[in-house]
């Protein structure tokens, strides 16, 4: 093991001299999905417990689908199955976009950890003391204005716990990324594997990475739940 982390460490840990790989990008495909996913999660999640069913049905529907389908086969539908329509190919910026698989990855990482994460702040929006939403109504919210005043701060502070591995999972699913030739921890791993047939020692630095980086967030999560969830204490 010391001989494949003295001669990849670089290779492991952010390029390869030519691009950047391992780590580097694997952090990166993490950061952005996660930041893309929330985004798209926090409406689905309004969505998905509103009264109103021409918001609720399509956003559950979206959960539905993407919770109940492999990633694997979500990254490869968007990888390899849009790029080859032909109405995609005729526009350049589509046809760019997808044809990268970073911009898939990215994508189908982004996609897939909305479904949770709305899922996620739906329970947690359901859940609220009904004392909360009451004392904003006393003082005259209603519609959007409780919501961000009250709902979705009370309710995205009480996901964090939850929220936290979804983000490890998210994490453990970048290492999908090697299926779009996206040059990731496994991807890296794969190619010194075949440069060494060392399979043991070689996937076992990749298996480091990924924990130390999963511990590193759990400590970071959990400085954050201290700190935004003190008042349930």
């Amino acid at each position: 093991m010391i001989d494949i982390i003295t001669q990849y460490w670089q290779q492991f840990l952010w390029t390869d001299g030519f691009e950047t790989t391992g780590l580097a990008i694997t952090l990166w495909l993490l950061i952005l999905s996660a930041i893309f996913g929330f985004f798209l999660a926090v409406p689905l999640a309004v969505a998905r417990v509103s009264s109103n069913k021409w918001l609720a049905i399509p956003a559950r529907f979206y959960i539905y689908v993407l919770r109940g389908t492999p990633l694997y086969v979500q990254l490869l539908i968007i990888y390899s199955g849009i790029y080859s329509i032909s109405w995609i190919q005729s526009i350049s910026t589509l046809a760019d976009f997808f044809s990268s698989g970073l911009n898939c990855t990215i994508l189908a990482l982004s996609l897939n950890t909305a479904a949770y994460l709305a899922q996620i702040l739906a329970g947690s929006i359901n859940s609220l003391p009904h004392g909360e939403i009451e004392a904003g109504r006393a003082y005259g919210m209603s519609g959007w204005s409780l919501y961000r005043s009250i709902i979705l701060p009370s309710a995205l502070r009480r996901a964090i716990p939850m929220y936290s591995n979804e983000v490890i999972l998210l994490l453990q699913a970048t290492s999908l990324a090697f299926i779009a030739t996206v040059p990731d921890i496994l991807s890296v791993a794969r190619y010194v594997n075949s440069d060494t047939y060392d399979s043991l020692n070689t996937f076992a630095v990749a298996g480091i990475i990924y924990a130390v980086v999963s511990f590193g967030l759990v400590w970071l999560f959990k400085i954050m739940e201290k700190r935004w969830l003190a008042f349930l204490s």
